[in-house]
């Protein structure tokens, strides 16, 4: 006795375990659409291009385990919309940029970086200045850019581990009651002037860009204050924020899991039905077909594949409906065989109507409440085997997926180092995925199987 689509719904309302799974996929849904609409696709395609993590720390933690900390580490700070002020004296004109941040931890940062883009003419001089919370000035930088007749455009990055910063800041040791010797630049800026510890409170950073009877502009300005946490899941040994290839192998976890999984349930459905319905010879000959196909070890012959022929993530999804398919083709086979002893089937034949008439309106329509639970089941499956490939160095390396990135956690010895925020994350999401198609595909099978039903 089939059942209708009606009678599945409010089945499924019923089960707590169906409803867990849905609200479950309704957040992996809402959390894919966030990754599209709010991530740049630049970022997406430049996953594994160095220059555009280059701002960002290298394995830093996640920035909320300083709220479970005694001792905050110091948090990594892009800051890039400075303050802008424009003064003019005469044929003297100066453009200010300013930076404030608040310092509230118990470590000193890594260091401090000025990335700017000047244009100007002639040879204006550059200014870079840090007022502390303790009322004190330290100018870290004065240099004229080089000259030019025309207008032209300056590119530069200051570290703070330049050496010309260090000895302008020796040059100022009088304003600290201790030896400044071995002491990075870093470490002196951000310490108390009677010991060498953290000095808390709101530090300004300004850079001053003074020039003679010239427009100067400064259209590119960011300081970036290293430190030991980052944003919200951390970052690589490549200084690539986590956040975002989580974000973004939400939805390519579901494209993967959904479209394997709807294609091999596809079509085993059509061809088990199909070698069912025909019978004799050409079910004979299908099913010993399906049989072959059936022995062959999945995997191996998956990694053979990624290595001789190619490892794009669509290649890949062509390879998992391969060896997909057949364990559907032989339910809906036997399925299929039932269903054409009926009368109406008997019927239907005897008006005239075409085989493939009564396999797509008479047959196949009673088989989809399994294909549905078939397609559930079928997702975390997909979706583990990709992750296991891109493990094994065998995925795409273009795309974030998770199972990318832990092999690139497995590369980079992230066990053995700690850096957990690096493994658990990506590994937590391959199981939450999975469990909750297991749970939809669990419920509509109860619901579609009579004997399961009782």
């Amino acid at each position: 006795m089939s059942i209708t689509p009606q009678e599945i719904k409010n089945e499924f309302a019923k089960s707590k375990m169906g409803i867990a799974g849905i609200s479950i996929l309704a957040i992996l849904v809402g959390i894919s659409i966030v990754a599209i609409v709010a991530i740049p696709s630049e970022t997406f395609s430049g996953w594994n291009n160095p220059s555009n993590w280059i701002s960002y720390p290298k394995v830093a933690i996640p920035g909320w385990v300083n709220l479970f900390l005694m001792e905050k580490i110091p948090e990594h700070k892009i800051l890039d919309d400075p303050i802008i002020k424009m003064e003019k004296s005469g044929n003297i004109s100066a453009i200010s940029h300013q930076f404030g941040i608040n310092f509230d931890y118990d470590d000193f940062p890594n260091d401090f970086i000025y990335e700017y883009s000047a244009e100007y003419s002639g040879a204006p001089l550059l200014q870079f200045l840090v007022n502390r919370p303790d009322g004190k000035q330290l100018e870290l930088l004065s240099t004229s850019l080089p000259n030019s007749a025309t207008s032209t455009t300056h590119t530069e990055r200051i570290f703070s581990t330049d050496e010309s910063i260090r000895k302008k800041l020796f040059l100022q040791s009088d304003k600290f009651d201790f030896s400044l010797d071995r002491l990075s630049s870093e470490d002196i800026v951000f310490s108390q002037t009677d010991n060498h510890t953290p000095l808390k409170g709101n530090y300004v950073f300004i850079i001053n860009l003074y020039g003679i009877d010239s427009q100067n502009k400064i259209p590119e300005s960011n300081l970036i204050v290293g430190g030991k946490a980052f944003g919200i899941m951390g970052t690589d040994e490549l200084r690539r924020d986590l956040a975002v290839g989580l974000l973004w192998g939400t939805p390519l976890a579901l494209f993967i899991g959904i479209v394997v999984a709807v294609a091999s349930v596809t079509m085993g459905l059509l061809y088990g039905v199909y070698a069912g319905y025909k019978g004799k010879k050409t079910d004979e000959v299908l099913m010993r077909f399906n049989d072959v196909i059936y022995a062959l070890p999945a995997l191996p012959f998956l990694i053979i594949l990624s290595v001789t022929i190619s490892n794009n993530i669509f290649v890949m999804i062509g390879f998992l409906t391969i060896f997909g398919w057949v364990g559907v083709a032989k339910v809906s086979r036997s399925m299929a065989l039932q269903i054409k002893t009926r009368g109406y089937i008997d019927a239907a034949e005897m008006m005239g109507q075409k085989k493939s008439k009564i396999i797509l309106r008479h047959i196949i329509p009673q088989l989809l409440p399994y294909a549905f639970a078939s397609i559930a089941i079928s997702v975390p499956a997909a979706i583990t085997t990709e992750a296991g490939l891109s493990f094994l160095g065998l995925g795409d390396p273009s795309f974030p997926t998770w199972g990318q990135i832990l092999h690139d956690a497995n590369v980079y010895g992230a066990a053995s180092r700690g850096l957990w925020w690096w493994i658990m994350p990506p590994g937590i999401m391959i199981a939450i995925t999975g469990l909750a198609f297991v749970f939809i595909g669990n419920a509509l099978d109860v619901i579609v199987n009579p004997k399961l039903r009782r």
